[in-house]
């Protein structure tokens, strides 16, 4: 087991690839350092895929989120790059990250950013009565 944060992101086959669904995750101990201050940003970061061939495994994305700890990167940037390295991993047909940073100076910042696949339409949803 590693107990050390690490920047690859390990993938493994969608079981159901025939079928869009959606994958929702919550990681509420993101951290990472504001670049002018060097003091620490707390976020929770909501992750929603839906994905292709590709799943993203779950302790490689916590040593993965794990690994911005000590980094510092401004809210916007750091959300991108996360997003862009999730979907370098995995090509899902649609992919959001939402991050909730917490106060800082009496300003929440939330950053959300999305990826599409080309030609890819999501599916319209059933409202049941």
């Amino acid at each position: 087991m590693s107990t050390s944060p690490g920047r690859d992101l390990e993938t493994f086959a969608n079981p159901h690839p025939e079928r869009d669904y959606t994958i929702h995750m919550e990681m509420p101990e993101f951290t990472c350092l504001c670049p002018k201050t060097g003091q620490p940003d707390f976020a929770t970061l909501y992750l929603d895929y839906v994905p292709d061939q590709l799943c993203v495994e779950l302790k490689s994305l916590k040593l993965y989120i794990w690994s911005y700890r000590d980094e510092g990167a401004f809210h916007e940037a750091v959300t991108n790059r996360i997003l862009d390295d999730l979907v370098a991993a995995t090509q899902p047909r649609f992919m959001r990250l939402t991050a909730d940073f917490k106060v800082r100076g009496g300003i929440y910042t939330d950053i959300v950013v999305e990826h599409r696949q080309p030609g890819w339409e999501a599916p319209t949803p059933v409202h049941l009565p």
